[in-house]
């Protein structure tokens, strides 16, 4: 199915189903585990799809980005047939079901639907099915997640959250290694190699589903990473996202019966710290979209044109970063969508484009607030991030927006739930939703001369301060705020964020390094993760980050743009010292 109008009043467009009146109900059986059977009013029968063998069936029940699930799959040769009825699951001869978003949300809308029925049925007479993510977490008894919440009851076992309190940041963010812990067929030759995880939720191993469970994933302890019983698949993790490791398994996945040539050997042994590309995109003078850097956030050249500097296409260049190895690809709109966010068609497209060729995580900033257009229609935050979750986001990043959400939160002590951060991430879950912090540093004499938390710097001020505490900017970094880093990454956490993206603008476009003082900070101070930017001008930085604070990745730009220092030279020097990446 196509992903809800804009413009619809909720995140999700319903299936047509006769069938949306199914009552849902748990029984148990002789060996005491869970599972489901429904009643329905109109009865649906199993019969061979005549669809063809180029086919692949897609369940997409409208929220987040669905849209990397579909061009992997038509990368791999297969065209796509969208379920709207319960019949369509039923007749499929493969069917992939990539769930994102809420676990309650999507059972609400499969009971709704009599889509769970359908899946049951279809996933009990052993057909072909690849669940991914929230499409594995699906299958289990229920879910903790604003539970508990029953789930499909196919497979023995509660959902819950990681356990941040072990010191292990949640959500769960990265590249991973995989254990194969039996035959798992698309899964051959995958286990020594790393695949992308974004989740907060995880199922157990145990007694009772250890018949399914086919690989497993440390994070603190072992949780299950893959299931298959004959036919049937799911993964918790995002084969779409996990570059040319995950299209392979997707490929087994699709062609079951091929053999494959073995990929290259690696040692994936844990979580790896993240290498991101970032291109900051706005349009130049003439209303073209293009990449370009600003140094302290000036980004126009300093000549008599005082034209905006111009480093090349927002979609060429995520092309290339992808394939010299970029963990993750972020884009940036610093024009800010001032007038009207989702006016800027461009830069839509550029999602679109971008995520056809480019198969790891995307994200998008700039302008994800509420607006109301020249007509006077209002469109919330949430519906301006679901277009671009819909046009191939993998995670928004909010900034000014977060900010002033922020200062009320401190200020009242009171959750709303009307901020952009809170409405986001309660449909789509906070591990799609990213902070952007803008400081600047103040400095000052003693941690007792401000009101905000100050850190003692490990290199001193121009007039000697030992200290220093780094306001909060908003549009841009041209306004300051009075709210500091540490302050705001402590509320926005609280608020729903599930991810930091920490920069500095004393440091932008400087080349010195990563202002290590902040990262350490806010690093320390929360337990989400957190993303290092602003400042990096050889591979010896992203040593010292990592070695140094707590940081879950580390972010770049004109280095790259510029072909300074290749992403490859990068994690070359990281693993040289030690330093677990993705190769």
């Amino acid at each position: 199915m196509e992903a809800a109008p804009f413009g619809s009043s909720t995140a999700t467009r319903p299936f047509s189903s006769a069938s949306s009146s199914s009552l849902l109900f748990l029984r148990r059986n002789k060996s005491h585990k869970n599972y489901l059977q429904f009643k329905s009013p109109k009865s649906v029968s199993v019969r061979a799809s005549s669809a063809g063998n180029s086919v692949v069936t897609l369940l997409d029940y409208g929220a987040g980005n669905v849209r990397s699930v579909r061009n992997a799959i038509r990368h791999l040769g297969f065209d796509i047939k969208d379920v709207q009825t319960p019949e369509d699951i039923l007749n499929a001869d493969r069917l992939i079901f990539p769930g994102v978003g809420a676990f309650a949300l999507a059972m609400d809308v499969l009971n709704k639907t009599g889509m769970a029925e359908a899946l049951c049925t279809y996933i009990d007479n052993d057909r072909p099915f690849l669940g991914i993510c929230l499409g594995l977490q699906l299958l289990f008894e229920s879910s903790e997640e604003n539970g508990p919440v029953n789930g499909l009851g196919l497979i023995p076992g509660v959902v819950g959250r990681f356990d941040s309190s072990n010191g292990f940041r949640v959500p769960h963010i990265g590249w991973n290694a995989l254990q194969i812990v039996k035959d798992s067929e698309i899964l051959d030759d995958i286990g020594n190699r790393h695949v992308y995880f974004v989740h907060s939720y995880r199922a157990m191993p145990s007694d009772d589903n250890k018949e399914w469970v086919s690989s497993v994933c440390n994070y603190g302890d072992n949780f299950i990473a893959s299931v298959r019983r004959g036919n049937v698949h799911a993964v918790q993790f995002h084969p779409e996202k996990s570059g040319d490791t995950g299209l392979s398994i997707l490929r087994r996945f699709l062609y079951p019966k091929s053999s494959f040539t073995k990929p290259v050997e690696v040692k994936a042994s844990k979580l790896a710290k993240r290498v991101i590309a970032c291109l900051d995109v706005r349009a130049n003078d003439t209303g073209d979209l293009v990449v370009t850097k600003g140094d302290q956030y000036d980004v126009r050249e300093h000549t008599k044109e005082n034209e905006v500097r111009n480093l090349g296409k927002p979609v060429e260049l995520a092309g290339q970063y992808y394939k010299d190895g970029a963990d993750e690809v972020s884009f940036l709109n610093i024009t800010g969508f001032r007038d009207f966010p989702l006016g800027d068609l461009p830069m839509l497209q550029v999602l679109r484009y971008t995520s056809e060729n480019v198969f790891v995580p995307l994200t998008v900033g700039g302008g994800i607030r509420d607006f109301t257009d020249a007509n006077g229609r209002h469109y919330s935050s949430l519906e301006v991030a679901s277009e671009y979750f819909r046009s191939g986001a993998d995670k928004i990043s909010i900034g000014s927006d977060a900010v002033y959400a922020a200062e009320e939160y401190l200020k009242t002590g009171v959750k709303t739930g009307k901020s952009s951060l809170e409405q986001i991430s309660r449909v789509y879950g906070n591990q799609a939703v990213v902070v952007s912090i803008d400081p600047r540093r103040v400095y000052c004499n003693s941690p007792n001369d401000v009101e905000f938390k100050a850190v003692r710097l490990s290199k001193p001020g121009p007039n000697g301060e030992e200290y220093a505490w780094y306001q909060c900017t908003v549009n841009g970094g041209r306004e300051g705020r009075p709210i500091g880093a540490y302050e705001l990454a402590k509320a926005v956490e609280e608020l729903g964020a599930g991810e930091i993206m920490l920069n500095c603008i004393d440091c932008d476009g400087q080349g010195k390094g990563f202002d290590i003082d902040l990262i350490k900070l806010v690093s320390d101070a929360v337990s989400i993760p957190v993303i290092a930017s602003s400042g990096a001008g050889a591979a010896e930085h992203f040593s010292e980050v990592f070695m140094k604070t707590n940081a879950s990745a580390a972010l770049a730009a004109g280095i790259f743009h510029r072909k300074e220092v290749p992403i490859q030279s990068v994690k070359e020097h990281l693993l040289k010292e030690g330093i677990e990446v993705r190769t």
